[in-house]
This record gives structure tokens, C-alpha cells and sequence, in this order.
């Protein structure tokens, strides 16, 4: 099987090499391409993951490329994990709305949007020439934030796509460690959006264990997740790292203000890991690369491929897909972040218990938000920036929705053709 890796010079790309290598008897991959339009970056992790596949013993290889008509014909399925801008872009995203008064983030708020305007179009370009040269039949694997508004962009337009995030499998593999079970056998009620979402419960061999979580180690998790200890004993849930941006807003604020960017964090983990990368005595994964985020990620993306590709049974993954019903008080067309059996016909959402109001509240409100960032992405246009900015719980103003809209566009012009030079 050939695998395409679209961004492929990410330094987060030898975390799924090496998942690869470590699932040899599960994914019969044989080929992994890495396509990147900057050769030195994506020749340094090429070069460093066909080390970490030899020393692994696993027969695949990689090879690297700007091309992506050459990088994706013949592959069984493409992984998108790109970003639109670099760090720079980042550094603006996390940084414009302290102005307001406004989190900063790279994927919700004022910064979330402006990645998706960046973001869903050059995605969308992607997609469509992948569709041209794979074929219909090969699936589009989207790890690129914000997940939820470009994966539905991808689904909207036809494509064969899954939307992917590290932050569900982190938590059950930190359950799973809590209570001395198997990793396969903790199974999450994850409910919500992407980096909107909620564990309401954690069973093992079909047993509620939440309760025992929030009685011996909510202390441990609180402090994992930043959640009040109280809150989650009392809400009876385990909510996603991102719910501090919504539930403690201004905490946040202050706190992002006095401390140093993560996109300048990242900046100089990944110059230190590209010199890792490049010494040819380095033939496993390095230390460093835990600094870089996305725990899991490998072992997510190669068990779902797996499940896509192998026309095995279906298989248990939280992935972002169309609600189709899931959750009634959405569109059916809205994507959402929930356990989902895969195979190679797709995802289909496991059903589950109604949504206690204190959630379905915001989760509809933030997928309002997702609907107009999404047209302010395809059609363009200052107004409808504003627009989703003032349907978004953490903006809500009418004051702030201009003056960030203005701000976001202003910064970002460079990659909005429609904002004029």
C-alpha cells in the first residue's frame, strides 16, 4: 500500500513514521510519500524517517517530493496536515485578539478563523487534484486545524474524507494508565466538535469507570485538562484541554499575554528537531519531539487508516464526520467529534445518550459559528468575517467583531485574494 503525506516536511511527520513501524503486521504499507514544497525541510525528515523504518526492521520506504500529482497517484490514502502560512501566521493568530480583549488561539476564536480562511481553500485545491490523479476511491485523512470547519469544507464538496484529532485517544491512553486497564479495552462517550468536547463516559469491558476517574484522580486530571476539580465531579465529565479557552476565557487572556507565543515555542523545537533529523547516527525518535505536541498522533492515524484500508471489521475511532442525526439538535450536515464505527465504506457515529443541556448549548452555538466561517472561507469577504466573528461565543460583540474582523483580514491579506492587495 502507498501512503501520501501531504505536508510531509512537518516535523511532526516521524511520530507517524514511526507509529508505521510499530504496527508492521496491521498496515501493509510499503511506500510513504512526503510532499512539501520545501525541499530542505522535507529531504532532512525523509531521510531521517527512512532511518527510523530501517532500524525498525520495517520494509517500507520513503521518498520525498514537491509534486503532488507525482507524491499522491496510487495511494490508498492521503494525509493532510498542513499550515497555511507557517508560524508566522501562527504567531498572528495567537497575538491579534488580546487587542479585544479576546483569546488567541491557532484554533478557535479570532485565530481559529483566520487559519480556516488561510486554510480551506488551499485544502479544498488539494483535495481536488488528489480526487483527479488517486481516484475517487481513495480516502483524505485531514489532521489539518481547525479539523471540524475543514473537514466538513471537504465533505461538502464530495470527498471521500475523515477528519482526525490526537485529543480523544491522549485522553483515553491517560484513563488507561489511571486505571491499569488495556488501552483497547477503555472505550470513550466523546461528545462534541473538534476541540469542543466532553468524555461523559469511560467504559472498560462495557463498565462506567468515569466515576472512579473523578473520585481518585480528579486532582491529576484537573490539573491535566485545567478544569476545577468541583466542576468536573459535578458535571460528571472530563471536558478537553480547548474548554479552558470557553470556560475560563479570561484567565486565559491574561495569562496568554504575559507568556511567550506557542508558535515561538515551536519555531525553535522545530529548528532544534531539523538538526536532530539531519545527524545520521539519530535512527530513533528523539526526545525533543515530544516538545513539538500531537501525543498519539501517530498511533490515531495509523489504526484509522488501518480501519479504512485493510477490508477488515469495522473499527472503534473517534474522528470528525457528518452528524447525520447523531445529535438532534444539530444539522444533519454539521461535523461533529464523536466514537464512530470505520471500515472501508467510512465512518458511521455510534448513537448516544442525549445531550444534557449545559453542552448541546454550546456545541450549537460554536457549530453556528463553524457554518458562517466556513461561507466567510469559500466566498470571502470582510462582512462575513464579522459575521462568524460575532457568532462566536468567545467574541459576541458587535464592537469586537469589527475590529477584529478588520484586524484579521489586514494581517492576513497576503492570503485572502479576495481582500484586495
Amino acid at each position: 500500500m502507498k501512503l501520501a503525506v501531504v505536508g510531509g516536511g512537518s516535523t511532526y511527520t516521524p511520530e507517524l513514521i514511526d507509529g508505521i513501524a510499530g504496527r508492521r503486521s496491521t498496515l501493509d504499507v510499503d511506500e510513504i510519500v512526503l510532499i512539501d514544497p520545501d525541499a530542505y525541510r522535507v529531504e532532512a525528515v525523509g531521510d531521517f524517517s527512512n532511518r527510523l523504518l530501517e532500524h525498525a526492521g520495517h520494509p517500507a520506504r520513503v521518498r520525498t517530493t514537491a509534486s503532488l500529482e507525482e507524491g499522491v497517484d496510487g495511494a490508498s490514502a492521503v494525509l493532510i496536515q498542513l499550515r497555511v502560512g507557517g508560524q508566522r501566521a501562527r504567531r498572528g493568530d495567537e497575538t491579534f485578539p488580546h487587542a479585544c480583549g479576546c483569546v488567541g488561539q491557532e484554533t478557535t476564536g479570532a485565530g481559529g478563523l483566520a487559519k480556516a480562511l488561510r486554510t480551506v481553500p488551499v485544502v479544498l485545491d488539494i483535495a481536488d487534484r488528489v480526487r483527479k490523479i488517486a481516484g475517487d476511491d481513495t480516502w483524505i485523512v485531514n489532521f489539518t486545524n481547525p479539523v471540524g470547519i475543514v473537514t466538513r469544507a471537504l465533505l461538502n464538496e464530495g470527498h471521500r474524507a475523515v477528519g482526525l484529532c490526537n485529543v480523544a485517544i491522549h485522553l483515553q491512553r491517560t484513563f488507561a494508565h489511571l486505571l491499569g486497564a488495556g488501552t483497547d479495552d477503555v472505550k470513550l462517550v466523546h461528545t462534541g466538535l473538534n476541540h469542543l468536547s466532553w468524555e461523559r463516559q469511560v467504559l472498560v469491558d462495557g463498565v462506567d469507570r468515569l466515576p472512579e476517574l473523578l473520585g481518585e484522580h480528579a486532582e491529576f486530571l484537573g490539573e491535566h485538562v485545567t478544569a476545577p476539580v468541583e466542576w468536573m465531579r459535578r458535571m460528571n465529565v472530563v471536558p478537553s484541554y480547548y474548554l479552558k479557552y470557553y470556560y475560563g476565557h479570561d484567565e486565559q487572556v491574561m495569562k496568554q499575554r504575559t507568556e511567550r507565543p506557542r508558535a515561538d515555542v515551536v519555531s525553535d523545537v522545530e529548528e532544534e528537531l531539523l538538526k536532530v533529523y539531519l545527524d545520521p547516527e539519530v535512527v530513533t525518535k528523539p526526545e525533543q519531539l515530544e516538545k513539538r505536541g500531537g501525543a498519539y498522533y501517530s498511533e490515531a492515524a495509523v489504526q484509522l487508516v488501518h480501519a479504512l484500508t485493510s477490508g477488515g471489521p469495522a473499527e472503534e475511532h473517534v474522528v470528525n464526520v457528518r452528524n447525520e442525526g447523531t445529535f438532534d439538535f444539530l444539522p444533519d450536515d454539521a461535523v461533529i467529534e464523536v466514537p464512530s464505527l470505520v471500515d472501508g465504506n467510512g465512518p458511521r457515529p455510534i448513537p448516544q445518550a442525549p445531550v444534557e443541556q449545559r453542552f448541546a448549548g454550546l456545541i450549537a452555538g460554536v457549530t453556528a459559528y463553524e457554518h458562517l466561517a466556513l461561507e466567510a472561507a469559500i466566498k470571502g469577504g470582510r462582512d462575513r468575517v464579522a459575521d462568524a466573528l460575532l457568532a462566536h461565543p468567545l467574541v459576541g460583540q458587535y464592537t469586537k467583531a469589527d475590529q477584529l474582523a478588520d484586524t484579521l483580514v489586514q494581517i492576513n491579506r497576503e492570503f485572502l485574494p479576495w481582500a484586495g492587495a
